[in-house]
């Protein structure tokens, strides 16, 4: 991001979805992701966090894989409203970007467990760009990053 070496990030997201024909669903939710970065950057020098943070929407298709009822693929497609924070190695916020939009695009699968719990592993690319403001300086930053989580599911 910028001139900033990011490390490997974190984070969690909370989702809700709705089908409405057979394969095909509208999901919405939140999320928190964090990416450190060590050394200097047009953040400061030191240790700093990268916090992006907001909402996600867009559409899933959920297909059997063959004739199985229990293992079906994943594709989606969406957008995302976030906003991306710096944080100082005290945890103090020193900049916030402010919210934007950007975009999403995952695959995966759902694998059946019972009862209508289903396991969801995922592989996705995140694209957000916007402008972070320290001091008099305006940074254009882009994050676009590759996304693997694990999810679990309820289907009511």
């Amino acid at each position: 991001m910028a001139d900033a070496e990011l490390k490997t990030g974190f984070g969690v997201e909370l989702e809700i979805g709705y089908r409405f024909m057979p394969h095909l669903g509208a999901y919405a939710g939140w999320g928190w992701n964090q990416f450190k970065s060590d050394g200097a950057s047009f953040a400061g020098t030191g240790d700093t966090d990268f916090e992006e943070t907001g909402y996600t929407v867009g559409l899933q298709f959920i297909h059997p894989l063959g004739t199985s009822e229990n293992l079906s693929y994943l594709i989606r497609l969406g957008g995302i409203y976030n906003h991306i924070e710096v944080e100082n190695s005290a945890g103090d916020i020193t900049a916030d970007s402010g919210h934007g939009i950007g975009w999403e695009i995952g695959v995966g699968l759902n694998v059946g467990l019972g009862s209508n719990w289903h396991l969801r592993p995922q592989v996705g690319y995140r694209a957000l760009s916007r402008d972070i403001e320290i001091g008099t300086t305006t940074t254009d930053v882009d994050l676009n990053y590759i996304a693997v989580g694990v999810g679990i599911a309820k289907v009511f």
